[in-house]
């Protein structure tokens, strides 16, 4: 876990064992003067916040749970005990709302219920608001800092029973105040009834929204939006083509995403990979804490040459190709190429490689009316010997005397002589007449190539550099 992810399982911790601490003291508060006083309202209260304590009990060990890392048996981690625990924290305000409105009914069928309205009754209630005020707040802040659906459920808890005990509030100021006005205004006493039931109608779309999203995210439904803008940013990485899939989902505050990106089949291995890491952490930016996986889909890019073409599709049966020609005869189209297979192959099962091969090219070019392939084994790069110093110093001789009998040639300098995988590849820069043509340059470096290869065993490759005999060596 990152030490972001860390800083906030311990916010999200400590803020759930504020909100147990704070709803114990309330409840021994509420319970202490509701009996002195002998106020149902308060006595009732009292209740409401027992459940206020059973939900930030099951928050506590919620968060607790949901910061445990992956395991065998729960690949993504145990995020969803949060979506679990607010889906519980729902069905408890569900519950709350169910007695109110219930409790409220039988209040307003009734005749008025004598309310015995006091000064600790007041103080206690105003102390209950300012701490559900501060706590729904606080709860509020951390769960969408972090996004923990039990917090904010909690949260949402203590939101209502800012509601819930301002209605008592009410209640007990109406109580008093019919009390003194006299009986003919004994039915406002009935207004905390019914304030109670439209607070609880409120609490109620509040928990089942709680629910509706909890629920949701149980089942792997996608945040809204979030894939929409999952593709913009994909799509902005250099070599992503298009974007085929976007899978999201949620558990907990971790948000995890499965994508298919494509990309020109041309680019190699490396550069795929790339182009897949960038669009990783350019998602994982966006959604935060979870994880990020990306598949490369390999496609046809638009104004792909022929070779491009035939490449690609060789490439995606293991096999390489090199001199390809095109031939237009009479309105047909005719393609020569050498396919180079593995050269532990039989003839047999190397020929029926190139046929599917063949085949392949003429689906996706279907104006291609016959292919003609050569076959050769694939070279197989092996750990190059290193040359003695006596060897070395021996070929370089040879190599040096080879090139002095070359007509327009002079100077060579920078002599490279490296292993390679056939042999030894010479790298050499020459001097010729500045006034040479690039043909006449390439025929003096060509002839060069060949009389090295003649008459000095071993060496794989050449490359003769010319430059103008004004310049001076490099």
């Amino acid at each position: 876990m990152t030490n972001s992810g860390s800083q906030g399982e311990r916010a999200k911790r400590r803020a759930s064992l504020i909100s147990v601490a704070v709803v114990l003291v309330l409840i021994v508060l509420k319970v202490s003067v509701g009996l002195f006083t002998g106020s149902l309202a308060i006595v009732a209260q009292a209740a409401d916040s027992v459940l206020d304590l059973v939900a930030a009990v099951v928050a506590f060990f919620a968060v607790r749970a949901a910061a445990q890392p992956p395991d065998a048996e729960h690949p993504y981690g145990h995020g969803k005990v949060e979506n679990l625990a607010a889906l519980a924290e729902a069905f408890l305000l569900l519950v709350t709302c169910a007695w109110i409105i219930y409790e409220a009914i039988q209040r307003l069928l009734s005749p008025p219920v004598a309310i015995e309205a006091g000064l600790w009754g007041i103080a206690v209630m105003l102390l209950s608001i300012g701490a559900s005020v501060w706590l729904s707040t606080y709860l509020m802040g951390v769960a969408r800092q972090y996004r923990s659906q039990s917090l904010e459920g909690n949260a949402l808890n203590f939101r209502a029973d800012v509601l819930s005990s301002s209605v008592v509030l009410v209640g007990l100021g109406l109580a008093s105040l019919s009390t003194r006005l006299g009986p003919e205004w004994a039915w406002l006493a009935k207004a905390d009834a019914a304030a109670a039931l439209v607070v609880a109608l409120l609490v109620l779309r509040v928990s089942l929204g709680l629910g509706w999203r909890a629920m949701s995210e149980l089942l792997d439904a996608a945040p809204s939006g979030l894939a929409e803008r999952i593709t913009i940013e994909a799509k902005a990485v250099p070599g992503v083509r298009d974007i085929t899939a976007v899978r999201v989902r949620q558990a907990g505050s971790s948000t995890f995403v499965d994508m298919t990106v494509q990309v020109d089949r041309s680019v190699s291995l490396e550069e795929a990979h790339q182009v897949a890491t960038a669009v990783e952490e350019r998602i994982g930016a966006l959604v935060g804490e979870g994880d990020v996986v990306v598949h490369v889909d390999p496609v046809r890019q638009p104004g792909e040459s022929l070779l491009q073409t035939v490449s690609a599709i060789a490439s995606q049966r293991g096999l390489r190709v090199h001199n390809l020609h095109a031939h237009e005869e009479q309105d047909h189209t005719f393609i020569d190429l050498h396919v180079e297979v593995p050269p532990e192959l039989t003839l047999a099962d190397a020929h029926e490689q190139v046929a599917r091969l063949e085949a392949a090219v003429r689906r996706e070019l279907p104006y291609i009316d016959d292919i003609h392939t050569h076959i050769e084994p694939m070279a197989v790069p092996s750990a190059p010997a290193a040359l003695e110093p006596e060897e070395d110093e021996r070929l370089r001789a040879k190599i040096s005397a080879v090139l002095k009998e070359i007509p327009g040639l002079h100077g060579c300098h920078n002599l490279y002589l490296r292993p390679s995988p056939d042999g030894y590849d010479v790298v050499v820069h020459c001097l010729a007449r500045s006034d040479l043509s690039v043909r006449e340059a390439h025929r003096l470096s060509d002839q060069a190539e060949k009389h090295l290869h003649a008459q000095v065993p071993g060496i794989a490759q050449v490359l003769v550099h010319l430059e103008p005999e004004e310049e001076p060596a490099r």
